[in-house]
C-alpha cells in the first residue's frame, strides 16, 4: 500500500512512539504536582517548548501546548477577540478550523472581512491591502494551503500590517508548513502560529500555539491555570515529548529537497495529458489533481487497494464541494479532483509506481463511461 494522504495525517516515527510509551507508562507524573518526579517532568516540558521555538526560528515568545490545530486556531482567534468596533480579516483559503471560527465572529456581530484568493492560490494581497485600517484587530492567513500547497507570502502581509494596521495581530495556521518548509518566525514578523504534531510524524491529539506576546491573548479554557493561564488542563506529557522527538529528528531542508524529487517522480509516472491536470503552485508536499469525466471519489475508490489518496481537507470530507478549489478551477474540475500529499520517507520507486497505478485505473474508468 502506498500512502499519499500525508496532508491528512502522517505515520508516527517509531522513536516518537517509544517516547510516547515512556512518558505514558513510566514517567507518567503530573507536571503540576509538587514532588520531585513531577518537577522533573515540568522541566522537561520547558525543554520541549525550547525545541519548538528553536525549530520555528523564534528568539522570543512562548509555546502554549494544546490538543492540536483546531484548538490552537480557536485560541488564537477567539483569544484575540476584543469588544468595540474592531475588525477581523481572514483569507478565503483557510482550513475549516479557522474559517468556521471566522463565521462565528460574524454571527456575533463582529466586522469580518474574507479576502479572496488570486489565480496562484495565494491570498489577494491587493484586496487585503484595501481592507486593512487602524481598526483591524486580527489578520489570519494560512501559511501553506492544505488543499493546493499554495504558499502565502507572510512577510509581505506583515509589512502591510506594519504600515496600515500597526495594532493588529497576525495569526498564521502553519500546520502544513511547520517541519516541512524552511522559514523563520522572527523573519516573518508574526504574533501567533499554529502547529499540529500528527502532520509531521508525531502523535495525534497534541499541538501548539506560538505566542509572541501573551499579553495580547485571553484564555478561552478555564481551569487550573496551566500553560501560563492560557490553556488550563493537565498537559499531555506523553504527546508533547513524542512531538518534541519528531521536531528534533526532522531535517526540514533535506526533506524539502527529497519531497521535491518525489513529486517530480510521481508526475512522471502519472503522465499528465489533456485529461489529467494538476495544481502545482507551492509546497512540494501537496498536489491537487483533476481527472476529466471521472469523479474524484470514484477514482479514489478505484485505487485504494494499492494507493491511498485524499479528497482535500479531512475535516470537511462529509461536506459537498470544495470552497477553496472552487476559487481556482471550474466546478467540473473540482468534482473530478483528488489530493496527493507526500512524506519524505516514501521512495522514488513508490511514488512513480503510484502515478502509474492512478493513470492505469483512471483510463480503465474512462473506458467504462
Amino acid at each position: 500500500m502506498i500512502y499519499l494522504d500525508n496532508a491528512a495525517t502522517t505515520p508516527m516515527f517509531e522513536g516518537a512512539a517509544e517516547e510516547y510509551k515512556k512518558y505514558a507508562c513510566e514517567l507518567f507524573y503530573n507536571p503540576s504536582a509538587g514532588y520531585g518526579e513531577a518537577i522533573k517532568i515540568s522541566r522537561l516540558l520547558q525543554e520541549a517548548r525550547r525545541a519548538v521555538l528553536d525549530r520555528l526560528g523564534a528568539t522570543k515568545g512562548d509555546i502554549i501546548f494544546t490538543s492540536g490545530a483546531t484548538e490552537s486556531n480557536n485560541l488564537a482567534i477567539q483569544g484575540s477577540e476584543r469588544g468595540g468596533k474592531w475588525e477581523y480579516v481572514f483569507s478565503a483559503g483557510e482550513h475549516p478550523s479557522v474559517n468556521n471560527v471566522a463565521k462565528s465572529l460574524q454571527q456575533k456581530g463582529c466586522i469580518v472581512h474574507f479576502i479572496p484568493l488570486n489565480e496562484d492560490g495565494q491570498v489577494d494581497y491587493l484586496a487585503l491591502e484595501k481592507v486593512l485600517n487602524e481598526k483591524t484587530r486580527l489578520i489570519s492567513v494560512i501559511h501553506v494551503s492544505n488543499e493546493t500547497g499554495a504558499i502565502n507570502d507572510i512577510a509581505r502581509i506583515s509589512m502591510l500590517r506594519d504600515r496600515l494596521s500597526p495594532k493588529a495581530l497576525i495569526h498564521v495556521d502553519g500546520v502544513q508548513a511547520f517541519c516541512k518548509i524552511p522559514f523563520s518566525i522572527d523573519r516573518l514578523g508574526i504574533d501567533l502560529y499554529t502547529i499540529s504534531s500528527h502532520k509531521f510524524h508525531g502523535p495525534k491529539g497534541v499541538g501548539a500555539l506560538y505566542v509572541r506576546n501573551k499579553g495580547g491573548l485571553k484564555n478561552i479554557v478555564f481551569g487550573g491555570g496551566q500553560e501560563g493561564g492560557l490553556r488550563s488542563g493537565t498537559e499531555n506529557v506523553a504527546g508533547i515529548m513524542a512531538m518534541k522527538w519528531a521536531v528534533e529528528h526532522t531535517c526540514v531542508q533535506e526533506n524539502f529537497e527529497k519531497v521535491s524529487l518525489l513529486k517530480a517522480s510521481f508526475l512522471s509516472g502519472l503522465k499528465l495529458d489533456e485529461n489529467i491536470s494538476v495544481i502545482d503552485i507551492g509546497s512540494p508536499y501537496i498536489l491537487s489533481l483533476s481527472f476529466k469525466n471521472v469523479k474524484g471519489e470514484t477514482l479514489m475508490r478505484a485505487v485504494e487497494n494499492e494507493v491511498i489518496l485524499g479528497m482535500g481537507s479531512a475535516c470537511s470530507t462529509k461536506q459537498a464541494g470544495n470552497r477553496i478549489l472552487e476559487q481556482l478551477i471550474s466546478r467540473d474540475k473540482v468534482i473530478s479532483s483528488v489530493r496527493v500529499s507526500f512524506n519524505a520517507n516514501l521512495s522514488v520507486d513508490e511514488v512513480k509506481r503510484a502515478g502509474e497505478i492512478i493513470n492505469r485505473e483512471y483510463y480503465k474508468l474512462v473506458e467504462k463511461i
